[in-house]
């Protein structure tokens, strides 16, 4: 399944949902199939959601297991989908957030600033709202405010207003273009490496994926549903890729504690190991956060 999407703690995830054969399962985040595939192999029952068409088409071209059961939607409707598909009560829930590598990897998707491509970002392609929209219709303030808050870019100040500038000449409508101007207002005059693209264009493209997917108010909706839906000593286990991320994650289990629901198994969030980070770039921001139902 590597292919399309390398799993992330895939090891430390499989251990800690506590597979018990048989049970049902959700994985909230799909993706490339690499976490179900692994649940489906302890027996288990697992339905995989995914906002992203894409995913869908390629979990079911390559895992052929009657134990699986395929839905297209946004986790931040959990409860609904896991109801239409006979999963009210399960055992575990997973949340493996941020971007696939195939997503990252299509330049067509613009969520990579290393690829040319359009000002896109959805992961699900039937929103209407695209980063490219963010960024021509934005305000001044409005866009200081989104690099800042979901970026926490240092320059967000800079860009905002090289943005607005540049915009004014011509619509930005693609990944190169705005790399362009960022690196401008970064005050970079020579060609970029990826590495010098990726140290001034990383936390913008964050903070713009995230507001067009809404991602941070939808785990924050999701969590509580999850929680809903695990039998008395299920599990809901988190990978975020972010501090806000994990912030929230952390938030809401303390939340579930305070409310008696069960308690969070991780004080600390686990962190991938120096193989791991070495085999998988991807991995290296990765935090995984474990909570228990009573």
């Amino acid at each position: 399944m590597s292919n399309y999407h390398k799993p992330v703690l895939l090891e430390k995830t499989i251990d800690l949902l506590q597979i018990k054969p048989g049970k049902k399962y959700i994985d909230a985040t799909l993706g490339g199939g690499g976490h179900t595939e692994r649940i489906l192999g302890h027996g288990a029952v697992v339905l995989g959601i995914d906002i992203d068409q894409d995913a869908l088409d390629y979990v079911s071209q390559h895992i052929n297991n009657k134990n699986l059961v395929l839905a297209k939607g946004n986790f931040v409707d959990l409860e609904k989908i896991a109801h239409l598909n006979g999963f009210e009560k399960v055992w575990g829930i997973l949340f493996d957030l941020g971007v696939s590598s195939h997503q990252i990897d299509s330049p067509d998707r613009g969520f990579s600033f290393l690829k040319n491509g359009p000002l896109d970002m959805r992961m699900d392609k039937d929103l209407s709202l695209t980063a490219e929209y963010l960024v021509n219709v934005l305000g001044k303030g409005e866009l200081y405010e989104l690099f800042n808050r979901l970026g926490q870019e240092s320059h967000a100040s800079a860009i905002s207003r090289a943005i607005v500038s540049a915009r004014r000449v011509k619509a930005i409508k693609t990944t190169d273009e705005l790399l362009e101007v960022i690196k401008k207002a970064y005050g970079y005059r020579e060609d970029l490496s990826d590495f010098d693209k990726n140290k001034i264009g990383q936390k913008v493209f964050q903070a713009l994926r995230i507001a067009v997917n809404n991602e941070l108010e939808n785990i924050e909706k999701a969590l509580p549903q999850a929680v809903s839906l695990l039998e008395s000593g299920g599990r809901i286990v988190v990978i975020s890729f972010h501090s806000l991320e994990d912030r929230i994650v952390k938030k809401i289990f303390r939340e579930f504690e305070r409310q008696n629901l069960g308690k969070a198994v991780t004080q600390k969030p686990i962190v991938p190991d120096d193989k791991e980070m070495r085999q998988n770039s991807r991995s290296k921001s990765s935090k995984l956060r474990v909570f228990e139902k009573n």
